[in-house]
């Protein structure tokens, strides 16, 4: 693993959202909940490199993405870019950032103005950031629909013009019109169909290699994200509970819950379909966060120590930790499908 300062990096970050009070609520005087969607996540990200990061709908993915593009500020923790701690930089810094690090949203449809042409869209960001002189932003709005693979007719359209993918694209060339260094991906091609999505993953291979960019790429897919990604982030409750090498997560995971993660993946191949038993019981609600482990109350190899610590990431190989008591997973048991599995199969459909 590179020794240098981490391009971006999290530590002990926390996040809540208020929960609305009923009327009955407040007379009773029941104090206030809250969402947990960030506990105490710890990330590193280095220059050039893609890391993926997957979980269950509700881990806290997303909220973890615009916490590190600031358009969510943490409850408590830091977010460092380059070693600084985002939430001391003003006004030039800031701005500086803004355009440093920019975010690829889910849905094209609603991160594009639909009264604005993509021309407009384009010049828009070109001219705020002052990216190019007034006269060369024309065609600088035509070399962007080039790298994006884009034809130079699409200048003149708006975003209900296009299609899913196109639009996609047009995200694409908006966050790359400012010169960025880290692109964070947030569910990316969810929204796309699959031969789509080939494309628009390619696309961004390709600019990642040509512009030396740093992607954070956010996604419940893990064949897609074992096909793009350098390392892989899992989460699970608003915790990062393993990160390694694409290749010793998929081929060695040393976290209960990822190896249930990948049990539950769909295989193309009915011969290689798991018959792994994963574990049993229901997610805990991030309103009443269980103690110790948050997985522990679906784990199958639980112990005492699990319900009342909760482990923290420790070294399992290079460049991999997980956070579990054990000090490596029991091989697995040959079984049917195990509960775990087929509920994280049902929440990704």
């Amino acid at each position: 693993m590179s020794t240098a300062v981490p391009i971006l990096s999290v530590e002990k970050l926390a996040k809540r959202f208020a929960v609305p009070r009923s009327l009955t609520s407040r007379i009773m005087g029941e104090p206030p909940l809250a969402v947990h969607a960030l506990n105490g996540v710890n990330l590193d990200v280095h220059r050039g490199e893609t890391l993926g990061i997957v979980g269950e709908s509700g881990c806290g993915k997303s909220t973890l993405a615009r916490c590190l593009v600031r358009l969510l500020d943490p409850d408590q923790g830091v977010v460092r870019f380059e070693g600084k701690d985002i939430a001391t930089f003003r006004q030039a810094e800031r701005r500086a950032f803004n355009r440093r690090v920019q975010m690829i949203f889910q849905d094209p449809r609603g991160s594009l103005n639909p009264r604005m042409t993509v021309r407009q869209t384009l010049t828009e960001a070109l001219s705020v950031h002052a990216m190019r002189p007034k006269a060369e932003i024309p065609a600088r709005v035509m070399e962007l629909l080039d790298l994006v693979r884009l034809p130079a007719d699409a200048a003149g359209r708006y975003p209900h013009e296009f299609s899913g993918g196109q639009r996609q694209r047009i995200g694409i060339a908006r966050a790359l019109s400012v010169e960025p260094e880290v692109i964070v991906a947030d569910e990316l091609v969810s929204a796309l169909d699959v031969s789509v999505q080939a494309q628009v993953i390619n696309l961004l291979l390709d600019l990642q290699e040509r512009l030396s960019l740093t992607v954070i790429f956010v996604a419940h897919d893990l064949r897609l994200v074992r096909h793009i990604s350098h390392r892989v982030a899992v989460m699970y409750l608003g915790q990062v509970v393993e990160i390694a090498p694409v290749e010793a997560l998929f081929t060695a995971p040393q976290h209960p819950y990822t190896r249930a993660l990948l049990d539950a993946a769909p295989e193309l191949d009915p011969t290689r379909r798991s018959r792994k038993a994963a574990a049993r019981g229901e997610l805990p609600s991030p309103l009443h966060l269980p103690p110790g482990c948050p997985f522990a109350s679906r784990c199958p190899y639980v112990f005492d120590r699990c319900r009342v610590e909760n482990p923290l990431l420790t070294p399992r190989g290079a460049g991999h930790r997980a956070a579990c008591h054990l000090d490596a997973l029991p091989k697995p048991v040959i079984s049917s499908p195990g509960v775990l599995a087929e509920s994280i199969a049902v929440s990704r459909e």
